[in-house]
């Protein structure tokens, strides 16, 4: 099933947000909507080379190597991202 995106990532119980995610994924040629790299390989180096802290995620927040990004201000999703730029866009660009 495709879906109609944006979606308000709230209203997306679990099973549908891996939906979305895996259509974001098959929408953006399985790049990452934020570094432009393949979703299956690394990040990056920019991205890979920014000292994170850990601290100001939650545990496990790299279980799963690729995330549904949402803006966080209207809601809405944005796009499948690899986890370490999910990071990176919260830690920099605070996103």
């Amino acid at each position: 099933m495709d879906y109609k995106l944006p979606v308000r990532y709230s209203r997306a119980d679990p099973k549908t947000r891996r939906q979305i995610r895996e259509q974001y994924i098959r929408e953006q040629n399985g790049l990452c909507y934020w570094c432009k790299q393949p979703l299956d390989g690394e990040p990056a180096e920019h991205v890979k080379n920014t000292k994170i802290n850990w601290r100001l995620f939650p545990p496990g927040f790299l279980r799963h190597p690729v995330h549904l990004q949402h803006d966080h201000d209207t809601d809405l999703t944005e796009g499948a991202v690899h986890a370490l730029c999910n990071a990176y866009m919260w830690q920099v660009h605070g996103r």
